[in-house]
């Protein structure tokens, strides 16, 4: 199941609360390539995974589910003030 890295942690949470959310929705595509798209999100749809870690809260598509299973989420932000989020593998 996908992790949050520390920093993604707080930046979903600091999302969430300046947009009066719940958290972030990651929703995923096969066509015509693959990618995913991030959103804020008041609650889960009736198909999402919810991940909760410390305060913060994803919901992943069944699609987007699926892809980050095995992967971890990092966040940073840019000096414009713009968040990047990040994907790495999982460590075993």
């Amino acid at each position: 199941m996908l992790t949050l890295t520390e920093n993604a942690t707080t930046i979903v949470k600091t999302i969430a609360e300046q947009s009066e959310t719940a958290g972030i929705r990651i929703t995923g595509q096969t066509e015509p390539e693959p990618g995913l798209a991030i959103a804020t999100s008041a609650e889960a749809t009736d198909e999402d995974t919810v991940v909760e870690q410390d305060g913060a809260t994803v919901y992943l598509d069944a699609t987007a589910a699926e892809q980050l299973d095995d992967k971890v989420l990092d966040a940073g932000v840019d000096d414009n003030g713009g968040v990047q989020f990040a994907l790495g593998e999982q460590q075993a």
